[in-house]
């Protein structure tokens, strides 16, 4: 019996040490709480979107009403170089949301109703709010409020380093091409929460994540490398030059326009802080679907030009090459010719053709290490391209 209470005994004395100790750890790099902090880093992509704080992107007060239509999917599809059934894809791949929009007309949807989605549900965007976070940047480039020539550091002089980080413009930014040593090399575990990247996304205070994650690993422009830190650099531009929040100005000058239906979120670090611009979007499958079909529509929604033809075609540019050998550019993958392609981590993709005018959007819950956006892109040019 003393045996067994000393082992008990002893077992608590570690268990409160470990707590004390990460409380700590946490506190210093300004994570949220200790449990708050285990319960996003261990949950599915789908419970994120409320496990941080977020602001509200309002919708609009004259939503669109989408036309619908039938469109049956193919019996088999081609994934991981293997024929499976639509069925067979839908789950293998974690399908939460699959929407299909041609012509303007939803012709196939679907939600996983057993896990409890619907076209209400707000669901995760992860990257893909990077493009989201380039239709911002081009508009104030077109209002000349800012040029892709401007440095980071004109905006913020409180975080020159007297380094090449000091030459990083809003151009190496939007390619992906800062070299700032931030790698997106996301942690599969507890036993990762405590890199960069890891950090960034659990943040409570951005500016003193910037403040201490500045260090180079290759001067601008000479080494494009994916890497999430660019894109939240250019949301703190955004708040800089506009004076308020990312989630006003996107309601304002692009929810509202499209006609989205829903009021989405996208997540800061605590309220009226910043937007983790490089993820953390939420919005149901229908309203991303509206991202695509304006970027098909040359950039115009309800009457207004939103995207100007120089930024579509900045868009629309690949610049450099990144996972997979697939072009990208400001913010945007090209893994075929002539797609665009909104991307973000646990398989979340808006695919884009303005060739064929269609719009897939796939929303998943895929688990850490096991993401593979190239098979998921393949599967979306077949829907998309099939006679």
């Amino acid at each position: 019996m003393r045996i067994l209470i000393k082992v008990l005994r002893n077992f608590v004395i570690v268990v409160v040490a470990l707590f004390v100790g990460l409380s700590a750890f946490f506190h210093f790099v300004h994570y949220p709480n200790v449990i708050a902090a285990v319960r996003l880093g261990l949950a599915p992509a789908s419970k994120t979107p409320t496990l941080m704080p977020w602001h509200t992107v309002t919708p609009s007060t004259t939503p669109i009403v989408w036309p619908t239509g039938t469109e049956q999917m193919p019996t088999t599809v081609k994934y991981k170089g293997q024929d499976i059934s639509w069925d067979q894809f839908l789950q293998k791949s974690y399908t939460n949301a699959f929407l299909v929009v041609r012509n303007g007309v939803i012709t196939y949807e679907y939600y996983n109703t057993k896990g409890g989605m619907t076209k209400t549900s707000l669901l995760p965007s992860y990257s893909m709010a990077k493009t989201l976070t380039s239709l911002v940047i081009g508009q104030l480039v077109t209002q000349g409020k800012i040029q892709e020539s401007d440095t980071f550091v004109s905006f913020f002089p409180q975080w020159k380093t007297g380094t090449s980080f000091d030459k990083v413009t809003i151009q190496s930014l939007l390619d992906m091409e800062a070299g700032v040593g931030v790698t997106d090399n996301y942690p599969d575990g507890p036993t990762g929460w405590g890199v960069a990247i890891a950090q960034m996304y659990a943040t409570t205070d951005m500016n003193w994540f910037m403040s201490h994650n500045r260090m180079m690993l290759e001067a601008p422009d000479t080494k494009p490398d994916y890497r999430s830190v660019d894109t939240q650099m250019l949301g703190l531009i955004i708040q800089k030059v506009t004076g308020g929040t990312v989630s006003n100005y996107f309601s304002k000058n692009f929810w509202q326009p499209i006609g989205a239906t829903t009021a989405a979120t996208w997540n800061v670090d605590h309220i009226n802080g910043h937007e983790k611009t490089f993820c953390c979007f939420n919005a149901t499958a229908r309203d991303y679907a509206l991202i695509g079909q304006l970027v098909l529509n040359k950039g115009k929604a309800g009457g207004q030009e939103l995207i100007s033809p120089a930024w579509m075609k900045r868009i629309s540019t690949p610049v450099v090459k990144l996972d997979y050998g697939w072009g990208y550019g400001a913010q945007v993958w090209h893994p075929y010719p002539g797609i665009d392609l909104a991307e973000g981590l646990h398989g979340q993709q808006i695919f884009m053709d303005p060739a064929t005018n269609t719009v897939v959007v796939k929303l998943s819950d895929y688990p850490n290490g096991d993401d593979p956006q190239d098979a998921i892109s393949a599967v979306l040019y077949q829907i998309d391209r099939r006679k």
